[in-house]
């Protein structure tokens, strides 16, 4: 039988008050390491899988244990980084604080294969799915990778009837279109788990990050959506069903 209490990864940072990460206050944990490489990603420090701080499941769950009174009615989630590319470490830490009462949810862009990370995404309370765009093509050139494995975790929520939240970020040039907007929400509709739809607009918060590792930022650029774009996009989403935010 496996030893848990020596299930260990690595942890980019934590956030003890967070709210924009699933419902209430929540403890947020980032995990370290990425297997996309998104052309807007915000925390490139948090993409490399041998950095960030080595410790066990045992140990992060200590730590979230001093934040239950004010995380009670929020919960915590597993963020990154990309939390399912450490499968065992997130599903020790799940299952610790699913035992403890609280509500776990798992924050992923689906860069995972399934065959690796089945049991957590089974097993999470809340699943926050980043899908990057429904276009095959245009997500292998937003991030590198296909989008086949966080349609396959959206199929298999589905087939559990477990809840989702939909992520995806309105990129202008990119994936703020109109046509590939509607057929984004077109998709949705045939998905019962999915309980809410995140339209986040582009920002360039993090390209200093970018600037401090010496990487080339390829979005400088690009700008930001305007008000009247966000919410025309929304709308897209509304007259659909489809509860966005």
């Amino acid at each position: 039988m496996p030893d848990t209490q020596s299930v260990q990864g690595r942890i980019h940072s934590v956030e003890t008050f967070g709210a924009l990460d699933g419902p209430g206050i929540r403890y947020v944990v980032f995990f370290q390491g990425c297997p996309l490489r998104c052309l807007y990603c915000h925390n490139p420090d948090a993409l490399c899988p041998t950095d960030g701080t080595v410790k066990t499941a045992e140990a992060v769950v200590r730590e979230i244990e001093r934040y239950t009174s004010f995380i009670q009615s929020g919960g915590v989630t597993l963020s990154g980084g990309e939390p399912l590319a450490q499968p065992e470490f997130a599903l020790e830490i799940l299952r610790r604080c699913q035992s403890m009462g609280l509500h776990v949810a798992v924050d992923t862009s689906g860069g995972v294969g399934l065959e690796a990370c089945r049991p957590a995404v089974e097993e999470a309370d809340l699943l926050l799915l980043d899908i990057k765009a429904l276009d095959d093509k245009l997500c292998r050139e937003l991030t590198g990778r296909s989008n086949e494995n966080a349609l396959r975790i959206l199929d298999l929520r589905e087939q559990l009837d477990r809840p989702v939240w939909i992520r995806h970020v309105l990129v202008p040039g990119y994936t703020l279109d109109t046509g590939r907007l509607t057929e984004l929400a077109d998709f949705l509709t045939g998905y019962t788990c999915v309980e809410r739809v995140e339209l986040l607009p582009f920002h360039k918060m993090g390209e200093y990050k970018w600037e401090t590792l010496g990487r080339l930022y390829l979005l400088s650029h690009t700008p930001a959506p305007t008000a009247e774009e966000t919410a025309a996009a929304k709308g897209l989403f509304l007259d659909r069903g489809l509860p966005v935010v």
